[in-house]
């Protein structure tokens, strides 16, 4: 997961000052210097690492923290403060032109995601703000690289505009916008050309896309395991294009986290959205004091509610509520409430969004399997109708059908249907505890991800 080195680091920091009653010069010294150490491993610029420990000492050996009832919490405070401000303080949200279409210029390096990019951005703006976007394949030196936006935009169900490789970029993003005039598309989203490395011939390019269609906003597509590389380039390409913000691909990878903790700093222009994965729904809005508090270890509860709102049906939760108090919860609403939960991203995710959950017991270093959730899934899918509605009926020779069917074993079958029984006596023990005495109406029932 992103940030997990820098994450453990500043957590087992904080943690030793975290309960102090009284904060001395000496504790805050050796707090900056373990914070500092911390960040420069996780490839931060050097430069923005020096000003952002000068800014934390500071204030943490200010009046308001050593005159605080409670001065170890505020220094653990300047700091979640002090690192939301260095990822750009607050969510920076996308332009929307005073007359449509709004028009996005795609730009970076060949190999970050740039195209794949373009169509996650598509359908987020589709998805969350129910925009109507049209994708434009101006990378006339890579054929690979329109039949990709071509793919991406039957998979997605949208309109992508090409005119082939024989055409100038120029061109075909003038007539693209003279088609969402015309289609009544509200976002053109310009892919563009990539190279290995900054060039003048690739920048030239770009400067006469932006001369002629004068884009509402320019990301800057980088990938974020590139570290500091990420930061360089993305220097380079706010020198001469003057971007409005950037995307950071990979997040969720194996990734130190510098490239999202200088970028502001260097550039001043803010991250505007994080990949968090490969699918075209994984992309997010980037909100600086969200990932703060994740980095400490303080949670994300504001990003788990909203996917949840996303890809939670309502009325299905309410309808799997009403059969979770009167015990008919059956095996095809365990299926329907896995498939939910899947589509809100991997576990360990969700899991890393929970204030604490890096400290709760068996969390911490446990690696969250996704293939047995498809292991739990074949075995329910394997069984009838009567079966998934009456679990009771399973017998020996049930059991040894519904192993052979879904390619588990007969010990996993049985696993699961404990398991089963055992979730449906502790809803009825919740259902008991919130009803009240001798039919007392209870207050409704909150279970997770509903």
């Amino acid at each position: 997961m992103a940030f997990e080195g820098l994450a453990d680091r500043l957590q087992s920091t904080i943690q030793k000052i975290k309960g102090k009653g009284k904060v001395t010069e000496q504790d805050v010294k050796e707090m900056t210097r373990e914070v500092r150490l911390a960040l420069l491993e996780a490839d931060v610029n050097f430069k923005v690492v020096k000003d952002f420990v000068k800014r934390v000492k500071e204030r943490a050996v200010g009046q308001e923290v050593m005159e605080s009832l409670t001065p170890g919490q505020q220094v653990i405070k300047v700091v979640k403060e002090e690192l939301t401000s260095l990822m750009g303080g607050e969510q920076s949200k996308i332009a929307v032109a005073d007359r449509s279409p709004t028009v996005i210029m795609m730009v970076g390096l060949q190999g970050a995601g740039k195209t794949t990019t373009t169509g996650k951005l598509a359908n987020l703006l589709r998805k969350k703000y129910n925009r109507k976007p049209l994708l434009v394949a101006a990378d006339i030196y890579r054929p690979a690289a329109i039949k990709q936006l071509e793919t991406l935009g039957s998979q997605l169900g949208m309109p992508v505009f090409s005119l082939g490789t024989e055409v100038s970029p120029v061109e075909i993003a003038n007539k693209a916008i003279e088609q969402a005039k015309a289609e009544h598309n509200d976002y053109v989203i310009i892919d563009t050309a990539g190279r290995l490395h900054v060039d003048t011939d690739l920048m030239d390019e770009l400067q006469q896309i932006k001369t002629n269609v004068n884009p509402n906003e320019i990301f800057l597509v980088v990938d974020a395991m590139t570290g500091q590389d990420a930061v360089n380039v993305a220097e380079s390409f706010n020198e001469q294009l003057d971007i409005s913000g950037v995307v950071l691909t990979k997040l969720d990878g194996d990734t130190r986290g510098g490239a999202a903790l200088s970028i502001k700093a260097v550039t001043d222009k803010p991250i505007k959205f994080a990949g968090m994965g490969e699918k075209l729904d994984e992309l997010e809005a980037f909100h600086p004091e969200r990932m703060a508090s994740r980095i400490l270890g303080m949670g994300d509860v504001l990003s788990l509610i909203e996917k949840a709102q996303d890809n939670v049906d309502e009325k299905k939760a309410k309808e799997l509520e009403q059969k979770m108090r009167s015990a008919s919860f059956t095996f095809d609403d365990f299926l329907e409430q896995m498939g939910q939960v899947k589509n809100m991203g991997p576990l360990e995710d969700l899991i890393g969004m929970l204030p604490g959950a890096n400290k709760m017991k068996g969390l911490k270093n446990v690696q969250f399997d996704e293939k047995q959730i498809s292991h739990v899934e074949a075995i329910i899918q394997s069984m009838t109708k009567k079966e998934r509605q009456d679990p009771s009926l399973m017998n020996a020779s049930r059991k040894k059908r519904i192993a052979k069917g879904s390619g588990r074993s007969v010990s996993e079958v049985n696993r699961l249907l404990k398991q089963f029984e055992d979730m449906k006596k502790m809803m009825k023990q919740m259902t008991n505890m919130q009803g009240g005495k001798k039919g007392k109406k209870g207050k409704g029932l909150n279970f997770p991800f509903m």
